[in-house]
């Protein structure tokens, strides 16, 4: 279904920076909005296809209500907001930006018309776990139930192995990354380039659970009733490849 609307909350992120261009340069969305706490400066975007597409709003995460995310009536929401403990500064703080900032701004997002079919694709992260005793996995885990749960039409969820690629990646990163390099060679689940994964989330967004390759390798996942679309990090570099029809 051509001429769709997308949704971005978290566009300035690591990945939602490859994900903002993929979006803006697909034919299938002829409108988009960058949502955030902070959005893209407009010099990052001067030689991007597609800009003139783009509304973006600065957002505040304890005012949702008045954040207007309802009026554009979105067809597709990306979330690719996340953050971390050490950045957070606190386990609350990361749980209300990583999970209770990202759960409210999609329920925020959710049309009152019960005709217009809605998807979210959401990036998680490899080994999320609702049960999980570590903070982090388990943040993703209930972020995806939550998400699941909130009677959207579609819900995809991508659990990618380690990142690379990414802008600003530490002297730590890149030595890990060697040896993920290396192990990239006889298994596909341990690493993933950035821009692959966002071309990947950008594809999910246009085809929907329904439509989705095999390559995908496409699982069903979920509990009590909050199911989801799981793609993981072998089947989310296969659908990255993937040519869709715009």
């Amino acid at each position: 279904m051509p001429g769709q609307s997308a949704l971005i909350l978290g566009a300035t992120g690591a990945v939602g920076q490859y994900l903002l261009k993929e979006i803006l340069s697909s034919s299938h969305f002829t409108r988009v909005g960058e949502f955030g706490r902070r959005v893209t400066p407009a010099d990052q975007l001067e030689s991007v296809p597609g800009k003139q597409k783009l509304e973006q709003k600065t957002l505040d995460f304890e005012k949702l209500n008045q954040a207007g995310l309802k009026d554009g009536k979105w067809d597709v929401i990306f979330v690719t907001l996340g953050t971390t403990r050490a950045i957070a500064g606190s386990a609350a703080n990361f749980e209300k930006i990583d999970r209770e900032y990202v759960v409210n701004a999609v329920k925020e997002a959710k049309s009152n018309d019960p005709n217009h079919s809605q998807r979210i694709v959401y990036l998680s992260s490899t080994g999320a776990n609702s049960s999980s005793p570590f903070l982090y996995p388990k943040s993703k885990g209930l972020t995806e139930l939550a998400l699941a749960g909130l009677g959207y039409k579609d819900t995809i969820v991508f659990r990618p192995a380690l990142l690379r690629g990414r802008p600003g990646e530490r002297f730590g990163e890149t030595l890990i990354g060697y040896v993920t390099g290396a192990l990239s060679h006889v298994s596909s689940n341990v690493e993933i380039q950035v821009p692959l994964l966002a071309k990947s989330i950008r594809n999910a967004g246009i085809l929907g659970s329904a439509a989705l390759p095999v390559a995908a390798e496409a699982q069903k996942a979920g509990r009590d009733g909050a199911s989801f679309t799981l793609l993981n990090n072998k089947g989310t570099m296969a659908l990255g490849n993937v040519e869709v029809n715009e």
